[in-house]
Parts: structure tokens; sequence; C-alpha cells
């Protein structure tokens, strides 16, 4: 059955512990644990709400994309939040302002945006949006101005990696949790350094094809060169216990050619007298033949 997975479940635990606020108690201000959902309901057929036992057939969660092709599992890979609003800084701040605030990072390019496939969302809770990585769509349905999805591709979430760095973002930027000293330069060339790990980028080199022929696109991230140099190793191992089987002694043409180098009369002394006669009785014997 479709289940959540852990990297998701972090991103709900950590929202759900500063803008649930009060949670002895349910308010219309606080996002409520009922309020962010990984996997759909029963019911709930196609899309990336859905593992491997709920997509249909040509679900554009799957084939839209070689990283959720690869990616498929049994986990959802998509998360629902819903509305909420909180003071912080002064400032008041909900869901629309959440949802544009993420939907910009994306924009940008920011690398702890890369595994995002969608976001759908409304910014002013009258119309519909999508931010679509693939371009394919651009609104959604109307459920979606009550709450934002956030769809994931799901070789990322196939890896376990950690998507809070963005939400942890947002809730410091706006005040919820306490910044640290940190540098932008220095927070800059971290985002750098993960980039080039996972995604690579113009400064990365040469692309290389990660799994052959496999589904994986060419890429120059360091893990996809990873991937190509134990590719290459299998295969050079693969080589070499092959070439270890064989069996490369000619003796036929190691002899021919020992004799093709020696004179007549060298290869005479060589031979015994006796298989000397037996060869000189042969060859008279083929030549009156």
């Amino acid at each position: 059955m479709t289940t959540a997975p852990q990297n998701l479940l972090a991103v709900r635990n950590l929202l759900l512990t500063y803008l649930n606020v009060d949670k002895n108690a349910v308010r219309p201000a606080d996002l409520e644990p009922a309020e962010v959902g990984i996997v759909g309901d029963a019911s709930h057929r196609g899309g990336y709400h859905c593992g491997s036992d709920r997509v249909v057939a040509n679900d554009y969660s799957v084939v839209e994309s070689a990283r959720d092709s690869a990616g498929l599992t049994l986990d959802a890979s998509a998360l629902d939040v819903g509305e909420f609003t909180v003071t912080a800084g002064g400032k008041s701040h909900n869901l629309r302002t959440f949802s544009t605030w993420c939907v910009a990072q994306c924009v940008a390019g920011a690398a702890d945006t890369r595994d995002i496939r969608e976001i759908i969302y409304s910014p002013d809770g009258t119309t519909v949006r999508r931010w679509d990585r693939l371009g394919r769509r651009t609104t959604g349905d109307s459920s979606h101005l009550f709450h934002t999805h956030f769809s994931y591709f799901r070789d990322s979430t196939k890896a376990g990696r950690d998507q809070t760095p963005l939400f942890r973002r947002y809730l410091t930027a706006i005040g919820l949790i306490e910044g640290d000293d940190m540098s932008a330069q220095s927070e800059s060339e971290i985002h750098q350094v993960y980039a080039g790990m996972f995604y690579g980028g113009s400064s990365m080199g040469r692309r290389v094809d990660p799994d052959g022929t496999g589904p994986q696109p060419s890429a120059n991230s360091l893990v996809a060169k990873l991937d190509y140099l134990m590719l290459r190793v299998d295969q050079l191992s693969a080589q070499v216990t092959t070439l270890a089987g064989r069996d490369f002694t000619d003796e036929q043409a190691i002899v021919t050619g020992v004799l093709a180098g020696l004179p007549p009369e060298k290869i005479a002394q060589a031979i015994p007298p006796q298989l000397a006669k037996d060869v000189a009785d042969e060859l008279a014997r083929r030549m009156v033949a």
C-alpha cells in the first residue's frame, strides 16, 4: 500500500512544530495535523499522492519525467499544506504568502528546491496557479484555493533526500526560527556544493551518462559521475573475468613461428637421427605418390 516517506514526514513535523501554535486545541489560525497530508485517501488514484500500487495508466506523475519513472516506489511523493495565519516579527504570514515565497525560491533556482516538480497554489484565495518545473501545466482545481500542493520528483523521494531546508529557510526568514550568524556568502557556498553534488552545473565539467542505456539522463553532478565511474568499473571487472577464462595459447602458431625463423640445416640438427630418418622416408613416400 502507498506509504508516507520519512523525508516528507520530516517536513510535515517541521511545519506543525512552528505553525500549529496551540497544539492542545483546534484553531482556524493554526496549521492542524489534518491539514498537512502526504498520502491520498483510499479512493485517490493517480498523481504524486499515490505510490506504485495506486498510479494509473499514463499517470503524469510517472511518465512525464525520467526522474519519476526511475523513482517510482510505494512511497507517495507529495505534500499538501492547509491554511494558517501566524504573526512573527510584527508581520502576519499565511498560506498565501508562504506559497508565493516558495514559488519565488523555485523560480530563482534555489538549490533546496531542485527536487520540487510543481507547486499548485493560490496567491490570493481567488485564482489557482501552478508552477511546473517541466512547463506542462499552469493551473489546478479549486481545492487549491484552500491548500497548497507540493510535488517532488520521485527519484528524490526514493533516495530519501532531505526536503526540510527550504521550509526551515522560510521559518527562519519570517522569524519563527532564530537565524544563525552564517553569512550570505557562506550559505551560498553551501548551496553551491549541494547543487554540484546532486545536480551539477556550469562549473562541474563534462556530462556523463550515469547508467549507460538505463533511464537516467546525462548529467555532470558528482553523484552522476560516481555512478558513471562505478558502471565503468563493473564493466571492466566483467571484461577481466571473461579474459581470465580464455586460453590464448596457440601451440601450432608458436611452432610455425619458430620453424619459420630457422634455416633448414638448423632444423635438421635439432631432429634426432631416427626421427630424421622417419621424416625423410615419409617425405619420399609422399613425393612418389
